[in-house]
């Protein structure tokens, strides 16, 4: 019930803040927390570290996304990161995705991961900043192509999870 009040408040957070890609991290990375103490009966460390590895992604992908919404936020008196940061993004994105790594990293050694986890998530990694480098941030086609290619580090990232913890017990 909690997540709903993320939820609702992150359309307003647009009005509010040149933040609102952190809200919408808070809402959309609920999940980990949710999953975590579903299967452990309880919060613990890696569930922890996995939300806020998620919030930091969210901050990364979502503000590639804002960059194809600029002059229509403009417009209509939207804020986002996308607006804040202007020529800075770039950086902003490499920081936000190297603190998600580090995150999941931390999350993966205190959940006890086996090394595929460490194999897909370097992989991971990789994808994260070829979108950082690559990105043409004004060029809305190819700021959905980046947001889109998340898909890929999601993916890779589960199987790492899924694969590593089968890998540690086995």
């Amino acid at each position: 019930m909690l997540s709903l009040l993320l939820v609702f408040t992150y359309p307003l957070m647009k009005r509010i803040t040149w933040w609102p890609q952190f809200f919408l991290g808070l809402a959309f990375n609920w999940g980990a927390l949710m999953g975590y103490s579903a299967v452990n009966f309880g919060l613990g460390l890696p569930a922890i570290l996995l939300y806020a590895a998620g919030i930091a992604w969210t901050l990364g992908y979502d503000t590639i996304y804002a960059h194809q919404d600029k002059a229509d936020d403009m417009l209509v008196g939207i804020k986002s990161s996308a607006l804040f940061l202007k020529q800075a993004t770039r950086p902003a994105l490499f920081g936000f995705y190297l603190a998600a790594v580090m995150l999941l990293s931390a999350a993966g050694i205190a959940a006890g991961l086996a090394w595929p986890y460490w194999a897909l998530l370097t992989v991971g990694a990789a994808q994260l900043a070829w979108q950082a480098l690559t990105v043409d941030l004004d060029q809305p086609p190819d700021c959905l192509v980046k947001f889109k290619s998340n898909r890929l580090f999601g993916w890779l990232v589960l199987a790492g999870v899924i694969v590593g913890r089968l890998a540690a017990t086995a």
